[in-house]
């Protein structure tokens, strides 16, 4: 029995081990490769100290010689752990170090380039006193009789030495440049490149192997000519005449015959020429055939690459034509021409350079890539979708608007193979055709939001979406059908937070439209049918139609009851607002439906609207007077403020100190740009927002000081101001707290003499104003080396004097006491010393505070004219986009509605309109619309204001800020 029951636990035991090993040879037939079981890889599980035991072999001269692979694999584990953070310590690092350097015992090659390898990793690393004991052996492989311990050991000892050692090694270096092997030509090369970029003193040397590199360049090796073309730009690229002429002797002489040397000269030709025009040495509207000497030269060079039998350099010479700025068409033609042939590569990667600069010059000249258009419908059905992509979008670009109906069409069955990445720019390409052609819009969104039924990830759609809502708010005319799209596509929509959006969408633009009411049904579904933050959402764009559309009120305040016994907190507490509101509104104005028989046919229908003063508008409608990020900055400022949990008076609105905006926000206009993309859709799908940095109150330091903190809140408070360069013995900055009655300035002074203390530090300022009456200051007392110390001056403003700009003469006075540098005593009695200034300016803008307005153009009609001041100036600008800026800057208000910088491409075209906002000191709100246009005889910018407040004397004072 005992047998028995012992044969069958072996039996057993055999059973489970045959299964085990079958579970282990079907692992390994699906996860390794044949013949892998036998294999150990020398990095598994490697452990340092256990590497560090291993590498004791390299003291050992029989194992060196007898057995180098082992030598090879124990600095193969080293280089691996130092690579996967394992570092050694220095005393490792200098014991393994040394270990190594007796490997140069070993005439063994792959242990001999492995020790190369390893110096060159640890250099930076071990003691430099123990890297240079490795100098004399590289030394000698330098000057030995192998190419290949030649050309390491230059680049082993580029990265050790430094410009003491190089000055003893340069003439071997320099014999290496131009020496018969390619092979340690080029290493001498490279190891130049690294040695100029390392320090000034290294680079002063690499300067003087200028005539070795020059005989480099006749080299019959490719690789060596490549190098050599790189250092001599390294050398040469601060001076522009000799880049200029070296630039013109290659291109002459045709002595280059490597491709990758050329393609290097292309470069430097096209960024001589871009040069030349950047620099002004172009006059505008000269094109390249016909402007200086080198700009012919180098034009022409470049047109002569387009025939070289390479086609690296052939792409290199198209892509550097199409990227001059300013080109003129018949001088791009030759490029384009070559581009179109490449479009019919066999090569994808050819296709695909050619397809990607073709789309870029598609920008820009549309016009030339057109006669492109029928190969690049022939890439539409490309393998790569990359180029297929591209070639759509540049037909996208480029078509015609009788061609938009067939572009769709093969576009239609291109889009339901391609992942939702390629989909996207497909749809942003069709965003811009849709402004280009706004005739066609009914088309486009029609196509656009056909997909939005597809199938399609999160970012596809919102793509979509975000495309559609940009077009509604600069194509008006897509409005109606586009809203309706939007509609149904929330029917089916599954991503909750495109259902919120829409519906927000829904209750702003939908009460505007012709018939309001067939939106009601789409949003009601939302309320019966979705979660609870789409039905919060839903409630809100409800309350929102019966707030501006009377005439439904009484039939959405049926569908908002039904909504007070929501499940969700949110749903039920939005509903229970909009009917108690909606109801005293009800009640206070009652909708009187028009008589039918008294409206005569030919007149226009009464517009349902609410009455002045309704309740459920103002309520519902009228959103906060500032964002919400503004009303907490606001808040904040308020409590730092002294005294200000103390006071009885009521905290509202009007009682919150005004906080700025030092960006400007970003509009749906800015989202589409013609040159490189949607910039702005791509973070918001991306999700790429950095996190917001805390705003410093910079009235802080006001406020710490208590003769100061009782003169008041502080405005506003102006960036910081230099009054002196930064490199002088004292550094000086202001910055102004702005206040009803009073300006501080607040010096901020650096001491940066190490041997004096200063103290009793004060800014002295002196001006000739009416308005301005210097009445205190208030010293540092002691600004040591390095520290920077506040100093005040209390300056008091008359507010019956109207504000004009005035400048401060500014004097620092202060106590020098000189002192030990290291022991930081005193060595001597403070004297008395001053130290000019620049000039301080208090200007008008000064008292602006930047804060922009919800809604400029309803504000901007309810200020109203009667306060009103136009002006025209003439600016002395040559751009416009400097012009716009340098209004911003003049008038000191926040640009809204995206007009702060003109799109590109626009600028100079056409007059650019900006809108600007802000508050003046004393809480006065201000608007200004400016219209900014170029002059044709490019003599200046042209300049119409027009400033509106509630007091014509503030007006008139902003209105003069343009000097």
């Amino acid at each position: 029995m005992g047998d028995h029951q012992d044969e069958g636990g072996l039996t057993m035991n055999n059973l489970l081990s045959e299964v085990q090993n079958t579970l282990d040879k079907f692992k390994l037939e699906d996860d390794a490769p044949p013949g892998a079981a036998d294999y150990y890889s020398p990095y598994a599980n490697l452990e340092k100290a256990a590497v560090l035991q291993e590498a004791r072999c390299f003291h050992d001269p029989t194992a060196v010689r007898e057995n180098p692979r082992k030598c090879c694999t124990v600095i193969a584990q080293l280089l691996h752990l130092t690579n996967t953070g394992q570092y050694l310590n220095s005393a490792e690092a200098t014991e393994v170090f040394f270990g190594v350097t007796k490997l140069f015992m070993s005439d063994d090659a792959s242990l001999r380039r492995m020790v190369y390898l390893f110096i060159k990793d640890v250099a930076e690393t071990c003691d430099p006193d123990d890297v240079i004991i490795v100098t004399s052996s590289l030394t000698k492989d330098m000057t030995c009789d192998v190419d290949l311990y030649r050309a390491n050991a230059l680049r082993v000892l580029a990265r050790i030495v430094d410009a003491a050692m190089l000055g003893a090694i340069e003439r071997y270096v320099k014999q290496a440049v131009v020496d018969s092997s390619g092979q340690v030509s080029s290493s001498a090369l490279v190891s130049a490149t690294h040695l100029f970029e390392r320090n000034a003193e290294s680079a002063a040397i690499v300067k003087r192997w200028i005539s070795e590199t020059m005989e480099a360049t006749s080299s019959p090796n490719e690789m060596v000519q490549f190098h050599a073309m790189q250092l001599l730009y390294q050398i040469k690229k601060q001076d522009r005449l000799g880049m200029q002429k070296l630039v013109t002797q290659f291109s002459q002489r045709n002595t280059l015959k490597s491709p990758l040397a050329l393609v290097l000269l292309v470069r430097y030709t096209a960024k001589l020429l871009n040069d030349e025009v950047t620099e002004g040495r172009m006059t505008s509207g000269t094109s390249f055939q016909n402007g200086s000497t080198y700009a012919r030269s180098g034009y022409a060079f470049l047109e002569a690459s387009l025939r070289h039998k390479s086609e690296m350099v052939v792409y290199e010479a198209a892509k550097a034509i199409c990227a001059l700025p300013n080109i003129e068409p018949q001088e791009l033609s030759p490029a384009v021409n070559v581009l179109q042939l490449f479009l019919s590569s066999p090569k994808p990667a050819v296709r695909f350079a050619a397809m990607k600069t073709v789309s870029q010059v598609a920008v820009g000249h549309p016009r030339m890539v057109s006669k492109c258009n029928e190969d690049l419908e022939a890439l539409i059905a490309d393998a790569n979708r990359s180029i297929a992509t591209l070639a759509i979008t540049t037909l996208l670009k480029t078509g015609s608007e009788n061609s938009i109906d067939r572009l769709l069409k093969q576009i239609s069955v291109f889009l339901s193979e391609i992942p939702d990445e390629y989909k996207i720019t497909i749809v942003r390409s069709l965003q811009r055709l849709c402004l280009t052609y706004p005739a066609k819009h009914r088309v486009l969104v029609g196509f656009l939001s056909n997909f939005l039924r597809e199938e399609g990830g999160f970012d596809f759609k919102r793509s979509i979406v975000n495309a559609i809502v940009s077009l509604i708010k600069q194509v008006p005319e897509t409005t109606e059908s586009s809203l309706l799209h939007l509609c149904e596509f929330i029917e089916d929509c599954e991503f909750t937070m495109l259902s919120t959006q829409i519906l927000h969408l829904l209750g702003e633009l939908g009460p505007g439209t012709q018939a309001p009411a067939r939106y009601i049904r789409f949003i009601y579904n939302r309320v019966i049918l979705e979660n609870s933050a789409v039905r919060a959402a839903a409630v809100a764009a409800l309350s929102k139609f019966a707030a501006r559309c009377p005439s439904l009120r009484t039939s959405i305040m049926t569908l908002l009851k039904r909504s007070l016994d929501d499940e969700d907190d949110e749903t039920r507490d939005r509903a229970s607002v909009a009917v108690s509101v909606l109801k005293g509104a009800m009640d206070e104005f009652p909708y009187v439906a028009p008589d039918e028989d008294e409206v005569e046919p030919e007149e226009e229908p009464a517009p349902d609207v609410p009455q002045a003063g309704d309740p459920a508008a103002y309520v519902l409608l009228q959103g906060l007077p500032m964002s919400f990020d503004r009303l907490d900055r606001s808040i904040r400022a308020y409590v730092k403020a002294p005294t200000a949990m103390e006071s009885v008076e009521q905290l509202t609105f009007s009682a919150l100190p005004i906080v700025e905006e030092y960006e400007e926000p970003e509009s749906a206009a800015d989202e589409v740009d013609g040159v490189g993309g949607d910039a702005a859709l791509m973070a918001a799908v991306a999700g790429e927002k950095e996190e917001k940095k805390e705003v410093v109150d910079p009235a802080a330091a006001v406020y710490a000081i208590p003769e100061l903190a009782s003169l008041g809140r502080v405005f506003r408070s102006s960036a910081p101001t230099e009054l002196s360069e930064e490199e002088t013995e004292y550094v000086v900055r202001c910055i102004k707290h702005v206040m009803p009655e009073h300006i501080i300035l607040q010096f901020l002074i650096q001491n940066t003499v190490e041997e004096q203390r200063l103290v009793n530090c004060t800014v002295a300022i002196e001006g000739d104003s009416e308005c301005f009456e210097v009445a205190g200051e208030i010293a540092a007392e002691s600004i040591k080396y390095g520290e920077t110390v506040n100093a005040f001056t209390v300056v008091t403003r008359n507010p019956d004097v109207p504000l004009a700009p005035c400048n401060f003469e500014c004097v620092l006075r202060f106590g020098v006491i000189q002192v030990d540098p290291k022991s930081g005593e005193d060595e001597s009695d403070p004297f008395d010393e001053e130290y000019p200034l620049e000039e301080l300016e208090l200007a008008t803008s000064d008292f602006m505070a930047k804060v922009s307005s919800p809604d400029f153009r309803q504000g901007w009609e309810d200020v109203g004219n009667t306060n009103e001041v136009l002006e025209k100036f003439a600016l002395q600008f040559k751009k416009q986009d400097d012009a716009v800026a340098a209004v911003i800057d003049f008038l000191g208000m926040q640009p809204c509605d995206g007009t702060g910088h003109i799109k590109p491409g626009e600028g100079g075209k056409k007059p650019h309109m900006l809108h600007l906002s802000g508050v003046f000191v004393g809480g006065m709100n201000v608007l200004a619309r400016a219209q900014v246009a170029a002059q044709g005889d490019a003599s200046g910018v042209l300049l119409k204001i027009a400033v509106r407040s509630d007091d014509p004397t503030v007006s008139r004072m902003v209105a003069d800020c343009i000097r």
